[in-house]
């Protein structure tokens, strides 16, 4: 999407350029057949999108590209062109028919999501279009020829050709925006194929036109560095955000590190666990008494080899898959002497809540998760934070800023958004100074938030 370039760039589309596809199919490269059918799958998406920024709300309009995967209409795309922010939602297939979609579910930590045609406008319309096939990413070889496919800056049906450049790239998991932790989970896909802002969320293929990769990123100072989301990835979260709108994962509260260059201070063989960085506060690891720089040899059963950074993200999916309520068996060296333990997975949660804005007030609201509270030391995670404040609106002038936590608002206790929503609605229908209870930097103050004057 074109507003959120940064040093990692996460874009892509389609473009109607019927010379380029024709010299894919003469040259060789590509299978006729079953690229053309590929081409057909390939969509362009615009998207309306609500935010919230400095205590108000605004609606952007974005672009990015999406490959139907199912007859229903189902469309595989970035969660970072569609989320659960986008207010509305418009196709436009291959023949150029424009079809309105609707939201179903997204995966903030693979980058990935997944809409739907509108069922009554298929009906109504009933456009052509094909449906795109999955291939098996862990087939893919450096050198292998491959085509990003999308809508580069708006450009419908747009072809890249380039090679697969490697395998197994790792990005440590980073915040790339609100709600966004991408990369703890999965490696990635490296490209040469050009990626532009607009490619966002389109294929990346083999001349036969299966799909390998999800093209997300790409490095806006650099010649063709692009990274996808490999497909076998990818095909587990349309599955799984098709059947229950989601993808759960479990949590167990610890951070790995590789262990490279280190087995010699833990008495350790090469090749032989994977060192526990961190644990979090009060989660299941903290209680079960596990430390950092304990080290993780097996995970139920299976030895660990974590030596280097671009296997973390798999031993951290072998944690991930166990669902909340699920048992993990652990076992673990500390000190030369082996132990295990047998941790309860939790269901993981993002460190950035959901965020809404209360406009009366000029107050941009978010939701305190259970990591962020563990993370802050927080005595709960039942409070809600002040996400962003306008300028001369109520918050702004009775010093509330950015960070503080409201406790009570108008003598009530508030710890959910029902609950300060509850609050605002009686204020907007009648204004009134009201007092409002901020927790800032672990101290209690009071703050008088009273109506505009005229």
């Amino acid at each position: 999407m074109f507003r959120r370039a940064a040093t990692l760039l996460f874009a892509l589309l389609p473009t109607a350029c019927a010379l380029l596809c024709a010299s894919c199919a003469s040259g060789g490269d590509a299978n006729s057949a079953g690229f053309e059918n590929l081409l057909e799958s390939v969509v362009k998406i615009d998207v309306w999108e609500v935010s919230q920024k400095d205590g108000g709300s605004r609606t952007n309009r974005a672009v990015g590209s999406g490959a139907i995967m199912s007859e229903d209409g189902t469309i595989l795309t970035n969660a970072h062109v569609v989320n659960c922010y986008a207010s509305k939602i418009v196709v436009t297939l291959a023949n150029l028919e424009r079809v309105r979609a609707e939201f179903v579910g997204w995966d903030h930590w693979t980058d990935l999501a997944v809409i739907r045609l509108d069922p009554d406008e298929l009906k109504r319309k009933n456009p052509k279009f094909a449906v795109a096939k999955l291939g098996d990413s862990d087939t893919l070889r450096a050198g292998e020829v491959v085509y990003a496919v999308g809508t580069p800056h708006g450009f419908a049906r747009t072809i890249t050709r380039g090679i697969i450049s490697n395998t197994n790239r790792y990005f440590e998991g980073t915040i790339l925006n609100s709600g966004y932790e991408t990369g703890a989970f999965n490696s990635w896909i490296q490209t040469d194929a050009a990626i532009n802002p607009g490619n966002s969320g389109g294929p990346l293929v083999r001349p036969n036109g299966e799909i390998v990769g999800i093209n997300t990123r790409a490095y806006t100072n650099s010649n063709n560095l692009g990274f996808s989301v490999p497909s076998n990835v990818a095909r587990r979260v349309i599955n799984e955000i098709s059947a229950h709108g989601k993808v759960e994962r479990g949590y167990v509260g610890i951070g790995f590190a590789p262990l490279q260059d280190m087995e010699e201070f833990f008495e350790i063989d090469t090749n032989r666990g994977v060192l526990v960085q961190n644990v979090d506060a009060l989660s299941p690891a903290a209680v079960a008494g596990i430390l950092a720089g304990d080290i993780v040899l097996k995970i139920d059963g299976e030895d660990i080899d974590g030596r280097f950074p671009e296997q973390m993200p798999a031993i951290m999916a072998k944690i991930a898959d166990v669902r909340a309520g699920g048992t993990i068996e652990l076992e673990l060296l500390r000190g030369g002497k082996k132990f295990s333990k047998t941790l309860k997975a939790e269901k993981l949660e993002s460190r950035i809540g959901k965020e809404y804005t209360l406009e009366k007030w000029g107050a941009g609201m978010r939701e305190i998760t259970k990591p962020y509270a563990r993370e802050s030391k927080l005595d709960t995670d039942s409070r809600l934070m002040v996400a962003g404040v306008r300028q001369g609106f109520p918050f702004d002038a009775a010093g509330i800023c950015a960070g503080d936590i409201i406790v009570s608002a108008d003598r009530k206790k508030v710890s959910t958004e029902a609950e300060l929503r509850a609050v605002y609605e009686s204020y907007r229908k009648s204004p009134k100074k009201i007092l409002v209870e901020i927790l800032r930097d672990r101290a209690l103050s009071f703050h008088i938030l009273a109506p505009p004057e005229n």
